[in-house]
């Protein structure tokens, strides 16, 4: 197969491709039956429903999710390279599941925070935490964000030091807030906006834990603080009305701004742009947030450094009052204006309300895993489900993060989002900094492009691997064939490589240990075998040189500065000396060439590429020789080609059929 970058109308080919047959299908999804993680998915899902105390009536969507199971399980792998317990999976997805869902099962609430919990409607922000949880792990992320409820405001005795108590609709604790001088113009007592009842978000916060016995925990002034406002309450409506739609994007006057004029506008979030990392050294961050006002005129929201924090506060669809925005008119790339949030801006926000739409279950989760995949949490008893609600946003893509089932390729369509897909990669290309995969599952095959923050971070990749990728979204091409889009810092996005995952290796749980003589019919995907070195005088040894960023082979020249043909980057002080070994490996069933390279190779040679560097020529020669018969667990895919490879991983190519992906020494 040609590995060249694809041009527009191969791009327009980049979607669900060789749909297999009926004969095809029965036989993949038989594997697939067999596969010990999906198993063990479908095991902890009914664990966890179990432990919820559902009845049959309860609705399936008060269930963990697939998505929601299969990403933990692998946080928890990466987290314990070691290996895992199922006593410990267990325990981490029940913690994780009981956190997310704590109602707060609150002893007391204030009257204030009772009632807005009533008429509270919209979706929880993706990185919420509670104000409980903080009291419990004495500890908070600075990305964290808080849905806060003004339960007093106060003034320090003694100082002009203004204090918010806030609570939230899920937690029986309050915390107290130092406010940020910045907002001090709307915290007066008789005419400003933050008295008790006023909804606000907050990010980028500090703890403060007070010394003695008690401990008590204190929020530090931070910047980043949006106050929320209700159109349908008339104080807020007026305030709306009276400041906020005088002013429109068209027409903002530079001469007027230069003169220090202020401006307060009122536009919808159409589009959140991922994050962006500029300047020489990869040292200046920025997010772009895309808003529109009422006469359908564009304006970006430029948000730089620290202050991307304000991003997490934000959802596609809700309407962003902005109050003396700065006015950068000297971009480089256009003469466009652009609004930043300057040292006196401050944000208003009114959030959109989720809708959600009714969404058939596919007849593909009947056909592949019978009629049991349609009852709620995969259990042998309880109610038929056949359509679930899932929240969508103003532009009518659905959010399948909370799916409760298993989205197969086949079953996707236009406008989905947070979509998971666990299956195989049969192709890479890279076009422009853009990289794309080729997944497949057994029902057929679809692209994927990947955008990176810099580049390529994923480490080792490559054909037959098996990866689980969480976070993606479909569209349309012009050409009307779909492709799925994944961004690396978005909101829910994660990417794992089970057949390079460690622990995938050392927990039991996860795999079933297969013969040599099996591969011939466990073709898809990674499998685990139990093996010796055999026939080392076929082994192959050769010292390269890799890319440490994405663990493909680079030619280094002396003196001459190296780049990658895979990231298309310049990798100067990211490059080691390492190993491609071709070998013969065996059990009591039979016997398989394989290829390796990097740290699997240096794992099966047991010697790393600068000792074996070190020794006489006579010596390297003869010290495959001496690891005859020693015994590995490994990890092996298929990377069997159709055609050789070219271009970029060209120099990765190998005469061998099967790569070892992972490697650790038997004891025994």
């Amino acid at each position: 197969m040609k590995m060249s970058s694809p041009n527009d109308e191969v791009m327009d080919h980049f979607t669900r491709e060789n749909e297999p047959t009926m004969m095809d299908i029965e036989r993949s999804d038989a594997i697939e039956e067999d596969d010990p993680f999906l198993k063990f998915i479908d095991y902890a899902k009914s664990i966890l429903y179990e432990i919820a105390g559902q009845s049959e009536e309860d609705d399936p969507m008060r269930c963990p999710s697939w998505s929601w199971i299969a990403t933990r399980i692998l946080r928890t792998c990466v987290a314990y390279s070691s290996g895992v317990t199922p006593a410990i999976l267990l325990s981490e997805l029940s913690l994780a599941w009981n956190e997310q869902n704590k109602s707060g099962a609150p002893k007391k609430q204030s009257d204030i925070i009772a009632k807005l919990k009533k008429k509270h409607k919209r979706g929880k922000l993706a990185n919420t935490i509670t104000i409980d949880s903080i009291y419990e792990k004495k500890f908070l992320q600075l990305s964290s964000v808080i849905e806060a409820i003004i339960v007093d405001a106060f003034v320090l005795p003694g100082t002009d030091i203004c204090m918010l108590t806030l609570g939230d609709i899920w937690s029986s604790n309050t915390i107290d807030l130092y406010l940020h001088g910045r907002f001090y113009n709307i915290a007066d007592p008789r005419t400003g906006l933050l008295k008790k009842g006023r909804e606000v978000l907050l990010t980028g916060c500090y703890l403060r834990i007070s010394a003695g016995s008690s401990g008590c925990p204190r929020l530090l002034p931070t910047e980043y603080f949006v106050v929320l406002l209700d159109e349908d309450e008339d104080y807020d409506a007026m305030l709306l009305g009276a400041q906020f739609c005088a002013d429109s994007f068209s027409s903002i006057s530079l001469d007027e701004v230069n003169e220090g004029a202020s401006l307060s506008l009122y536009a919808r979030i159409e589009h959140i742009g991922p994050l962006e990392v500029l300047g020489k050294y990869g040292s200046l961050q920025r997010k772009q947030i895309t808003l529109v006002d009422n006469d359908g005129v564009r304006l970006n929201f430029s948000l730089w450094g620290e202050q991307v924090l304000i991003a997490n506060l934000f959802s596609i669809g809700s309407m962003l009052a902005l109050d003396k925005p700065f006015i950068n008119s000297s971009l480089e790339t256009s003469n466009e204006l652009c609004l930043e949030y300057g040292s006196a801006t401050q944000l208003y926000l009114v959030p959109i309300i989720s809708h959600k739409e009714q969404v058939s279950v596919a007849l593909t989760q009947n056909h592949f895993q019978g009629s049991r995949l349609l009852k709620s949490s995969n259990l042998s008893e309880g109610p038929l489900v056949s359509q679930v609600t899932l929240p969508c946003d103003s532009h009518g893509s659905i959010d399948f993060n909370n799916y409760p089932f298993r989205s197969y390729v086949v079953d996707l369509r236009d406008k989905m989002m947070g979509i998971s897909i666990y299956g195989i990669v049969t192709d890479i290309r890279a076009s422009k900094g853009i990289f794309s995969l080729r997944i497949e599952d057994a029902t057929g095959a679809i692209w994927a492009k990947l955008h990176f923050v810099k580049s390529w971070s994923l480490g080792k990749l490559g054909k037959g691997h098996t990866v689980y990728i969480s976070g993606l979204s479909s569209s349309l091409t012009p050409r009307k064939s779909l492709e799925l889009s994944w961004y690396e810092n978005s909101g829910g996005s994660s990417f794992f490589n089970l057949s390079c995952l460690l622990a995938f290796l050392n927990t039991p749980t996860l795999h079933r240990l297969l013969s040599l003589s099996d591969l011939s019919i466990h073709t898809r995907g990674v499998q685990v075998c139990r093996v010796w070195l055999d026939q080392i005088e076929h082994c192959h040894v050769d010292t390269r040189f890799m890319h440490t960023i994405c663990g493909h082979l680079v030619e280094k020249a002396p003196n001459v500065e190296v780049e990658c043909k895979f990231c298309g980057r310049g990798c100067d002080g990211e490059v080691e000396c390492t190993f491609r070994l071709e070998v013969t490996i065996a059990d009591e069933t039979g016997k398989v060439f394989a290829s390796c390279v990097g740290q699997t190779a240096a794992e099966l040679l047991q010697i790393s590429p600068d000792e074996f560097a070190q020794l006489p020529e006579e010596e390297q020669i003869m010290y495959p020789s001496s690891l005859e018969q020693e015994k590995f667990v490994i990890a092996i895919v298929n990377c069997r080609r159709k055609e050789r490879c070219q271009g970029f991983m060209a120099q990765d190519q190998s005469t061998a059929d099967w790569e070892v992906t992972r490697a650790i020494k038997c004891c025994e």
